[in-house]
């Protein structure tokens, strides 16, 4: 999700896509559209404790950034199909796809009264790329020249094998980020791309008032945005249990808030928050347990919606496992893939609601393919799967003393499907495999990133904006945002790099597919299935609806 997209390609991807999941069903009928709706009610959403303090930058993770998406506003916004439209930007122009000039509109204000400027936007961006303040999406600025310098850690290598970064930054701002004026930024960046703006609507983006900049930790739990909503008066953050925004009556966007605010309620099981549904006491989830994905259609008739998002499922193996290193380790990520039948998962667990795994993006982007070299390691196929682990064991015997636990949270309704696939390994590879549950997503993502965990983890990437490189670049690539398990392909990072720098979107997708056939070869971690993910509401409210990337579109729902 990070090239040059039209909205009428994603979309004829998506209806394709719709028909290849072969999922049908839904309803998504708009429930009552002569009913009366109150513009000043509060909607009550499903979520969950947040990783982090919500400042933009550092938030990258699902449940903390539906929260920040509905507080702030950036230079641009994506529509409901992916298409981005200027927002805080006036204009986004360039010549030579290198050098780009952004003017910014004047008169919109944080809902502290402080206006947002051209300087806003340098400082905050120069604010999130700084290593020294540790922002989980300080790589998104990777383009801009003078990234690396600001950007700068030393390694060293703990005693127990581990790499740890020091911030060492050789400068404090970004040379190609440059404010002419109060409404001009001048931006230079390493190399021409041609897509570099449509990255713009994404939250690493975000401008930050100057509270945030003096004292981040304290900000991050009472948040001063210029969105749809703003934090609650008293009460906004009760961790563990809810964040409540109310709407920013102020705000002049094209995500003008239709209700008077969301309430987040935080679940650690999806059971009862379908409970709370059917009982109109909570109005809108995205999330629904197992046992309800052969039911919801009729348990919430005419209040159900379903269709094909940018949204996957992977299951990552850490290179730190010793079991799963060196030739032997190679042979053995082969057969766990091989041991997974995706098929019948999505069709028996999901019930169709998941389609299986082709490749590491998505089926609804420009350029998805189906045909990557190296793919066939998706089928089900368990005398290949045993063979492979025949010869792993002939190089290097497996460490059976404990079973080989994978980490999810369990907020999510992940224990069904973890449980078919561990039940797969014993099948087929004469292995235990077993859950290592966690109440909190956040807690998954904490051991992921101290390279702790002692097995598996599921993961998964909603994208951010529509392009493939947003699946690959971030998850994958050498030093990226996301890629906790510091993963590290020289020729996977080489392709991205050539795919960035090519002139025309289908160059750039023949690049990042080619990509791809590098994490076939590697297999840092096992693309499971595409979502099709289904949302349901409650009475109170007349419908409810996903954008292009799965997320449902708070600030569109109409409550009665």
């Amino acid at each position: 999700m990070r090239f040059k997209r039209t909205s009428t390609v994603l979309g004829m991807a998506a209806a394709a896509a719709l028909a290849l999941s072969g999922c049908g069903g839904g309803g998504g009928t708009t429930g009552g559209g002569t009913a009366s709706t109150d513009p000043n009610k509060v909607i009550t959403a499903y979520s969950n404790e947040p990783q982090n303090p919500l400042l933009p930058a550092n938030t990258n993770e699902v449940y903390g950034g539906r929260v920040v998406e509905l507080l702030y506003e950036g230079l641009r916004a994506y529509d409901p199909s992916g298409k981005p439209i200027n927002a805080l930007a006036e204009s986004i122009d360039s010549s030579d796809a290198q050098n780009w000039t952004i003017k910014v509109k004047k008169g919109s204000k944080f809902t502290n009264g402080e206006e947002v400027t051209a300087k806003t936007f340098v400082d905050s961006w120069n604010f999130a790329a700084l290593s020294t303040n540790l922002q989980n999406n300080g790589s998104f600025f990777e383009s801009v020249e003078g990234y690396d310098a600001v950007s700068a850690v030393t390694k060293s290598t703990t005693p127990d094998g581990k790499t740890t970064s020091t911030p060492a930054p050789k400068a404090q701002t970004m040379s190609g980020l440059v404010l002419k004026d109060d409404s001009t930024i001048q931006v230079k960046l390493a190399q021409p791309e041609a897509d570099w703006s449509l990255r713009l609507g994404y939250s690493a983006f975000y401008p930050l008032p100057s509270a945030a900049l003096k004292d981040p930790k304290a900000f991050g739990e009472n948040p001063i945005g210029n969105g749809p909503y703003k934090m609650a008066k008293t009460g906004a953050w009760v961790h563990d249990q809810s964040i409540s925004l109310v709407r920013n009556d102020d705000y002049n966007g094209p995500r003008k808030a239709k209700n008077g605010g969301v309430t987040f309620k935080f679940y650690t099981d999806p059971g009862p928050a379908y409970t709370d549904m059917q009982a109109d006491n909570l109005d809108v989830t995205d999330v629904l347990p197992s046992n309800a994905l052969k039911t919801f259609t009729s348990d919430f008739q005419g209040r159900n919606l379903i269709k094909p998002v940018a949204l996957n499922a992977t299951l990552n193996i850490p290179p730190y496992n010793p079991n799963f290193q060196g030739e032997a380790g190679k042979l053995r990520r082969q057969a766990l893939s091989y041991a997974i039948n995706r098929e019948e998962i999505c069709k028996v667990v999901f019930n169709g609601t998941r389609t299986p795994a082709t490749e590491y993006t998505s089926p609804v982007l420009d350029g998805y393919s189906d045909k990557i070299p190296g793919n066939e390691v998706l089928k089900f196929d368990a005398a290949k799967a045993k063979d492979l682990w025949a010869q792993a064991e002939k190089i290097k015997p497996y460490d059976a003393s404990k079973p080989l636990l994978i980490a999810s949270n369990t907020d999510g309704g992940n224990k069904e499907w973890i449980d078919a696939v561990a039940n797969g390994f014993k099948n087929n590879l004469g292995i235990q495999a077993e859950i290592q549950p966690f109440a909190k997503f956040a807690e998954v993502l904490n051991l992921r990133k101290s390279q702790s965990l002692p097995g598996l983890t599921r993961a998964g990437w909603q994208g951010d904006y529509p392009s493939l490189y947003n699946f690959l670049g971030p998850v994958w690539k050498t030093g990226a945002s996301s890629n906790y398990e510091k993963f590290s392909y020289p020729e996977f990072d080489k392709l991205l790099q050539e795919g960035l720098a090519a002139k025309s979107t289908a160059d750039a997708n023949a690049k990042f597919n080619k990509a791809q056939e590098v994490l076939f070869k590697e297999l840092p971690g096992l693309p499971l299935w595409y979502q099709t993910r289904p949302i349901v509401w409650s009475n109170n409210v007349v419908s409810a609806e996903t954008g292009w990337n799965g997320a449902v579109l708070y600030y569109n729902i109409q409550a009665k």
